[in-house]
């Protein structure tokens, strides 16, 4: 066995931040809100890093990024509005509110077992044809009678109109709609994808993300925003216009370094996962991945966990703080409370 010291040569220097946030987007808030100010005193956007254990983590922050015109770029896994899965998701809620959108129509139609191409095309044919007439030339659709009129359909044509019949009710906030398409989209999603495990905590999160909108047409609006590809409007870029924030994957930062990094939900069961607690192994290995990104950061260290987080597989509401920063003294850590 080999013994280190560890030390610096930098004298002086601003202490580490432990954030702690109300809830997930008040986390994403406050990092986008810091970047801007860093942004401000000259920090230039590819010397600032967001840092998580899992891919789906950023999810909240991909929004309020592009939200905010901040442009970057996503190393370690897809953008959170990319992947396959959340695609066919939010087809389902693009249908819903707008019963005339024929490409999402296609693609929820090609995920059901036995319809084709050409069957899609003739049930999106009568649906424009017969089923979308609207009443006394207004534009509005007759949304009530529409979802009912589907009984010459396949068996499995008519259930997916049952589902969305059940979800298109203006009764239903958007975070129950989320349930109901994605109860029903859940043997889909493991017959089509090996890796429906790993997929399916996408979706809890875009199911999380759906809870803070009382409307279906933000959460729409919101999901349809591209990601900026030039320098923060109003702010004056001295770089290129290339310039981005970098959000990794703590694997993925493995060698590099940034001015600021932070790093997000710092959180027992996000990090270390839940997984890893059960395995002496797997927790050194958090540990380590834990060390590897908070010596990215070369000045700024800013570490945030947000509170009440209720994690579906489990059925636990995850309120601490991660147990490799949890019990650090103030001198070394300075805390803060985001409200």
């Amino acid at each position: 066995m080999y013994y280190k010291e560890l030390y610096t040569t930098r004298p002086g220097g601003q202490l580490p931040q432990l954030v702690r946030a109300e809830n997930e987007n008040m986390q994403s808030r406050y990092v986008v809100q810091k970047i801007l100010q860093l942004r401000e005193e000259g920090v230039e956007l590819h010397d600032i890093a967001v840092l998580f254990r899992s891919s789906f983590l950023s999810f909240d922050l991909e929004i309020e990024l592009t939200k905010a015109n901040i442009p970057f770029m996503k190393f370690g896994g897809f953008k959170f509005i990319e992947t396959a899965h959340v695609k066919d998701v939010v087809a389902y809620f693009r249908v819903l509110d707008n019963p005339r959108d024929v490409v999402s129509w296609n693609r929820i139609l090609l995920l059901i077992e036995g319809v084709g191409p050409r069957t899609a095309e003739k049930i999106i044919d009568d649906i424009l044809k017969k089923r979308v007439q609207p009443d006394d030339g207004n534009s509005a659709l007759p949304t009530t009678r529409f979802w009912q009129e589907y009984h010459n359909y396949p068996e499995q044509v008519q259930t997916l109109f049952h589902v969305l019949g059940q979800a298109a009710r203006p009764s239903v906030p958007p975070a129950e709609k989320a349930q109901q398409i994605l109860q029903y989209y859940a043997p889909i999603l493991k017959a089509r994808y090996d890796d429906h495990q790993k997929r399916r905590k996408d979706l809890e999160m875009f199911q999380n993300i759906t809870e803070r909108y009382r409307e279906l047409g933000p959460l729409l609006t919101d999901l349809a925003l591209e990601p900026p590809n030039e320098s923060i409007v109003d702010v004056e870029s001295p770089g290129p216009e290339t310039e981005y924030l970098t959000l990794s994957t703590i694997h993925s930062a493995k060698g590099l370094e940034w001015h600021t990094v932070f790093i997000i939900y710092a959180l027992e069961g996000r990090f270390p996962t839940m997984r890893a607690v059960a395995s002496d192994e797997e927790l050194e290995e958090e540990q380590r991945l834990m060390y590897v990104a908070c010596t990215r950061a070369k000045e700024n260290l800013i570490i945030t966990y947000p509170m009440n987080i209720y994690d579906r597989e489990s059925g636990m509401i995850l309120t601490k703080p991660s147990r490799f920063i949890e019990g650090i003294d103030e001198p070394l850590l300075e805390p803060w409370v985001v409200e």
